[in-house]
């Protein structure tokens, strides 16, 4: 039978169906088809077989996402234009409306729900109710000012979008935010209670330009999946007249609420060199109720990017008037092309060959300092050059000063990179181990520039040593024993740095860690229950010192048996691993996932393994890092009060990490289960 060519169909009326626009209808024989101009699938296109089947085509439709819109229009090239009217709602026609809209009660959306896959074209079903829950997650999730509902240009395009919709007051919407907020702190606290391990807190400070002052606190723990974990808990506003013990009255209420006491490992203060009576009420408010790990030796933990932002801005200090007559130097050469041409030829005669380009700094950014001067440094030869041949420069360096300059300049790469291993480590907040031979890199630094002949290095150096000395004695250990839990160093890297910063004190300093860590594996020990296979049948989820703890008279007991079975069955958890070769050291290494497959073989110590590397060893990411200034809330959080702030900054980092949906046509869905009063 001889097949007849296809020829498209003269179509009586215009196909107004927006479908179209995806299909060509061609006749075979007596059949009419519908062609998908995306993957030339075949279907029926009979006037009698509607269009939903062709709608739902597209929905399933692989090649669509890739497909050129030129294409579409080259198949529908026959068709004539015709105007489309649409409904619009202009400026004029806006009005404000300053009533009290009345909070709606809402049905709960089911948070198990899913979308079907498919999308009605012709009728979409419109929810107010969905619609107004979905507004105020998108506020919360995308840091959007709730007064945005109120904009002229926000209400136009709902309505021209949905005429339907309701549009809200800020007031209506921040009720919303709130209602959103109180469900998510339920799923966060039910997420702390249940945690099979300890958690650690960082505690933030923030400013205005208004002067007013703000905390967040933050709870950082691995979980029982060994992913490191981290949620804002608090985001609150200080008075301008309270004192350290006021502020740690305020942190030990937030620890009740969220019923966190009996489980805290640590505290991260974002400053190296205030708030130690703070701290310090904290850890003896806790040892009240339980016994705090080490002797709270762990307990307060410093920024360890703070101290080196602090050791960049003493550096950059030091050379400011240097960095003036650099700056007022790179201009001079970038005054005109025939200075930067005459530039240029003294480069090349000096035998300058690099890929570096002068280029003025970002006063605002140390790391953008930084580079202007390594840049500077490439081309000195050549601004002596400059200096020789053109009078008019008058803004050169003293040799004095070139050599001061480079001098610190070396320190401050170090310090750069240091900063940029801290934010670049794996994740956005790595785990503690990678912090220990960064940081002694950086002491090993100072010790050999306070013996610098020159008065001005040594000096500086020395004044800065008293700084790192202040943060290396309250962090110093915790970072050592955090190095010791990384299967690649275990104490070979506390040996290898000791040595070079202690000299003759080393086999001493190394006998402090040995014995610390040894301490705080023997507390784990006798509260997880003293034996391996005890420990390893409650899947050590153990916690230390729960409520009994402080009363149980014979812990020492435990802790002599514990001592004597680790003796007859010939060693611990502990000395099996420090016995056992290092693990080959490689890029792609994950630490977490290690001890997750080495739990079975190390319960216990695995057990506090999660409590150490959850540490939140820094608290600065590196824009804040690098950053001149501090942490400044955002201006629209400023105008709002402050319940509404916590719900907007809290809300925000909890939605982050819910788990989306994504529906056939591609859109992310976020399942909802909140119900609004």
């Amino acid at each position: 039978m001889e097949i007849q060519t296809e020829t498209p169909v003269k179509k009586p009326k215009r196909l107004t169906s927006v479908v179209w626009n995806h299909f060509e209808r061609v006749r075979k024989a007596e059949a009419c088809y519908a062609v998908c101009v995306h993957c030339q699938k075949k279907l029926s296109g009979s006037s009698n077989s509607g269009t939903t089947h062709l709608r739902n085509h597209l929905m399933r439709c692989l090649k669509r996402s890739n497909f050129d819109v030129s294409q579409i229009l080259a198949a529908k090239r026959k068709r004539k234009d015709e105007p489309v009217t649409i409904a619009t709602v202009g400026y004029d026609e806006v009005q404000r409306k300053d009533e009290n809209v009345i909070p709606i009660a809402y049905h709960k959306f089911d948070h198990e729900s899913k979308v079907d896959g498919t999308i009605n074209l012709g009728s979409v079903k419109f929810d107010q109710e969905r619609s107004r829950v979905d507004l105020a997650r998108m506020i919360m999730l995308h840091d959007y000012p709730p007064s945005m509902v109120e904009h002229v240009g926000f209400k136009i395009f709902v309505k021209n979008l949905q005429p339907m919709f309701e549009v809200l007051t800020t007031g209506a919407i921040e009720s919303d935010c709130l209602t959103i907020y109180a469900k998510e702190r339920q799923k966060v606290f039910d997420v702390v209670r249940n945690l099979h391990g300890r958690i650690s807190l960082a505690v933030g400070f923030w400013s205005s330009p208004e002067n007013v002052d703000y905390l967040s606190l933050t709870a950082n723990y691995i979980d029982d999946s060994w992913k490191l974990q981290r949620k804002i808990l608090n985001f609150l506003t200080l008075d301008s007249s309270q004192t350290e013990d006021a502020i740690s009255e305020l942190l030990i209420k937030c620890l009740m609420d969220w019923d966190v006491d009996q489980k805290l490992f640590s505290l991260t203060l974002d400053d190296c060199f205030r708030y130690d009576n703070l701290a310090y009420r904290i850890k003896n408010w806790l040892a009240e109720n339980r016994p705090v790990l080490d002797h709270g030796e762990l307990f307060d933990i410093r920024c360890a990017s703070h101290l080196v932002k602090s050791l960049l801005e003493d550096s950059m200090e030091s050379i400011k008037n240097v960095i003036e007559k650099i700056r007022e130097s790179v201009r001079f050469v970038k005054s005109s092309l025939t200075t930067h041409g005459k530039f240029d030829e003294f480069a090349q005669q000096a035998g300058i060959n690099t890929e570096k380009c002068l280029s003025l700094d970002n006063q605002m950014r140390w790391n953008s300092t930084y580079l202007m001067l390594e840049s500077v440094l490439e081309y000195k030869s050549a601004f002596f050059l400059l200096q020789e041949h053109d009078a008019s420069y008058t803004s050169y360096l003293s040799d004095e000063e070139w050599q001061r300059v480079g001098s610190v300049t070396s320190f401050i790469k170090l310090l750069v990179e240091v900063i940029n291993v801290f934010s670049h480590s794996q994740s956005k907040y790595p785990t503690s181990n990678v912090f220990f031979p960064e940081i002694c890199d950086v002491h090993i630094q100072l010790i050999d520039y306070c013996k610098n002949p020159d008065e001005f290095i040594s000096s500086l150096a020395t004044e800065m040593k008293i700084k790192f000395d202040k943060y290396w004695n309250k962090s110093g250990l915790g970072l050592a024993i955090a190095a010791i839990l990384d299967p690649r160093f275990k104490m070979k890297l506390v040996e290898y740095y000791y040595k070079q910063i202690y000299d003759t004190e080393a086999p001493e300093r190394i006998r402090e860690v040995s014995e610390g860590i040894s301490n705080l594996f023997n507390e784990y020990s006798v509260d997880l229950g003293g034996s391996v296979d005890d420990v390893a049948g409650k899947g050590g989820s153990g916690l230390i010192g729960t409520s009994n703890a402080a009363q149980d008279r014979l812990r020492g007991f435990d802790k002599f048996l514990n001592e004597t079975s680790n003796q007859q069955s010939g060693g611990s958890d502990l000395d099996k691993y420090l016995e056992e070769p290092v693990f080959p050291r490689n890029y792609d290494f994950n630490i977490l996932n290690w001890w997750k497959v080495h739990t079975p073989r190390y319960p216990i110590l695995s057990t506090m393994v999660r409590d150490i590397l959850g540490v939140p060893v820094s608290t600065l990411t590196a824009d804040l890092a690098f950053s001149t200034g501090g942490r400044v809330i955002d201006n629209h959080l400023r105008s709002v009060d402050p319940d509404i702030r916590q719900a907007l900054i809290c809300g925000q980092d909890w939605l982050r990490m819910e788990p989306e949906d994504t529906n056939a046509s591609g859109l992310s869905v976020v399942p909802l289960a909140i119900e609004l009063t």
